[in-house]
Formats: C-alpha cells, structure tokens, sequence
C-alpha cells in the first residue's frame, strides 16, 4: 500500500515528506523531480515568492545508488524564505482562506493556521508525486496536465493522441496551455484581472494513457478510482470542483448521447467514446483516464475584501500579502503528480508486488481485454471444492 505523509510551514526552515510502499529496483532521475519543482514555480501570473524559491529536493532515505531499496523514502525541500519566527500574527481573517476557520477549529493564531495551509505545501507534494510520475513511465502509463481555460477563456478542442507534442507545446506556452491561440486570450484575461487588482481562476485537465482496466473497485466506496481522484484534486489548495471525464455535461445529456457504447474490433473490447473519462463503477475502462479541476480565484486580493478585526471586534478591510494574480498555469505540474499518486496506488493494488521485475510481468498481463478473457467455460474457470 503506497502511503505518504507531508511537514512543514510555508515560511518554515523546511517541507518535508514520508512516503511508504514504493517497491524496490525503480531507478529514478533526481534532475527530473527538479525539473517538475521548477514548472511548478513558472508561469504566467505568478508572485514574488516564486523568484525567491529555486526548489530541489533533497532524498534522504530510501534511495540507494538512484534506485529505490523498498524501504521508506524521505524527501525534503529546503524553503529559502525562512523567516517564520520573525513573522507577525494577522488579526484580520481573510474571506477564501482557512483563516478564520482554522483559528476556530484549534482555537489559534491565523499566523498558525496560514502557515501551514498555504499551497507552499504543494511543493514537496510535487516531490512525491515526480516519483510516481517516474514509475508509471517506466510501467508504460504516461501522463500530462494542460490548462483549459482562465476565468472565461477557454480551451475549446485537443487532440490527445500524442503526449509527447501536448507536453512540448505546454512547456512553451506561458499559461501551460497546448493552444497558441487560447494562450494569448489566457494571457490577456490575466492581464485584464492584474489592471482590476484582482485575481482569477480556471481549470486544468489531467489525461492518464496506457492505463491499464480493472483499477479501482466497486465493492467500497473508499476504493472507487475517480472518488480517490477526486479527493486528491479537492485535497490541492483553490480547488472547487472537480469533473471525470465530460462530467460537467453529463446532467444535461440523454443517455443515448453520453454513455460510451461498447464495441468489437480484432477480438478487443473498445469503447466509441471517453465521455466517462476512462471510468466506469469506480473502475478503469482501459481508455484514458480524463479527469479536471476547477480552482477559485486567490483569496489574497490587492483590493481589500470586508473583515473583521478579531482581537477589537471592529469591522475593517484585509490586508494584502503578497500572491499571485493568477496560479492557475503553475498549477499543472501539481496536478500531474497528484494524479500520479492516486492512479500508482491503484495499480500497484491492482499488481501487487514489492519489486520492478514482478510488478512489470503483473502489469504486462493487463494489455487490454478480449472476448476470451470472459470464456466462462474455460478450464481455469471451472474449480471444484471439497466441502
């Protein structure tokens, strides 16, 4: 069972990381965890804090010779902006942020409750899921995340046959959208957004290849693999919604229309369409998996937003800290690797095993599925017990 665990405050010495069940013999490439730490911190949009902070994790356990040993694995990321204990405490909540609820809940300063439930957190997340992300290539699943749209801008068609192009034109892209055309619509609605003093969201698209069917599970709702997709989504700081596939239009759709008919070709079992994003009773169809989050607007706005002064009860105006105007675009890498967690673990559930080579000839086994794989009449189906 792949589990994890992550430390550590925004404006602290450290983010740190505790990753169980990663099996052995998984050659890993630091560099490109680095490299994933860096996208996160690029984009169009982006805050002051970004140019502070050039992210690299460090591994400290768990690793030998670049290649995991099967035991746990700690990861850190040192933050340079430290500077928590000569920070002062807010007295204003602001509307968006875990402020004012935090502060009930542990009944605790909102210096307390920020530090730790800023996005800062995401980046030794980015970390974690950059393995997994390295893992799944090596099992053949390949993964990329895009930006589909900005506040009302949005990415309208893609083709998502080849991966490899969809990233190149994502890494060239400002916004970390494939479209030239919708990037520079993206731009000006930030642009637009920046002149307001304000913010804006928008929503990016996860899309998982090769991925083997049978993942997940119908048997308890806490092994379903588009619930436990959409928890680690909703689990990403901004995010509100989060749609599989074209869910968003499934409740104004006939049922002749969206649900994805079942055909024959070559003896494999395939599907006409991906409306349900590769996902069908909370297991994988063996199409790809589609699957996108919807993030709000940045809480901390230039314009003041309505608040309360919690130490004098009056009535006052937020204070601005520095943010973004838009973090929609840096966001992509993040949801790459927080999909890549979700769906390893399925697999590995789905394979078993504690090293490469086993794991590799289990999932090798799931190429797709035929018409004889449901024989009912053949022998290995038919099993006599003694009772």
């Amino acid at each position: 069972m792949l589990r994890y665990w992550t430390a550590g405050e925004s404006h602290g010495k450290t983010l740190l990381a505790l990753v169980d069940g990663f099996p052995a013999g998984i050659e890993l490439d630091l560099e490109s965890i680095n490299y994933d730490l860096k996208m996160r911190q690029g984009g169009y949009g982006r805050g002051g804090r970004q140019k502070i902070e050039t992210d690299k994790v460090e591994v400290l356990t768990g690793i030998w010779k670049n290649t995991t040993m099967g035991s746990p694995v700690t990861l850190q990321v040192i933050n340079k902006d430290y500077k928590l204990e000569r920070m002062k405490d807010l007295e204003r909540p602001r509307p968006g942020h875990g402020d004012l609820t935090g502060a009930v809940k542990y009944l605790g300063s909102i210096r307390n409750i920020l530090e730790r439930a800023s996005a800062r957190e995401t980046a030794i997340r980015c970390a974690i899921g950059a393995i997994c992300h390295q893992i799944l290539n090596q099992l053949g699943v390949e993964i990329v995340g895009y930006v589909s749209s900005i506040g009302e801008q949005k990415l309208e068609n893609i083709n998502i046959e080849d991966i490899g192009q969809i990233k190149k034109l994502v890494d060239e892209s400002e916004v970390s959208c494939p479209d030239k055309e919708a990037s520079e619509l993206m731009i000006n609605e930030i642009l637009k957004a920046r002149k307001k003093k304000d913010t804006l969201g928008g929503s990016i698209t996860l899309v998982a290849k090769n991925f083997p069917a049978g993942c997940g599970s119908y048997v308890h709702f806490d092994r379903k693999i588009d619930g436990r997709i959409a928890l680690g989504f909703m689990s990403v700081q901004s995010v509100k919604a989060v749609s599989i596939g074209n869910g968003l239009d499934a409740y104004t759709s006939y049922g002749t229309d969206f649900h994805d008919e079942i055909s024959v070709e070559s003896n494999k079992l395939k599907r006409e369409t991906n409306n349900s994003g590769g996902i069908e009773g909370g297991m994988t169809t063996g199409e790809d998996l589609v699957a996108t989050a919807y993030l709000k607007p940045i809480s901390t706005t230039l314009n003041p937003l309505k608040s309360v002064n919690l130490a004098s009860g009056e009535q006052v105006e937020t204070v601005y800290e520095r943010s973004d105007t838009c973090a929609v675009p840096r966001a992509v890498p993040i949801f790459e690797t927080v999909l890549a967690l979700e769906v390893l673990q399925c697999l590995l559930e789905k394979t078993g095993g504690d090293n490469r080579r086993e794991i590799v000839a289990r999932k090798n086994q799931l190429t797709g599925l035929s018409i004889e794989d449901f024989n009912m009449s053949d022998e290995k189906w038919n099993m006599n017990y003694d009772i």
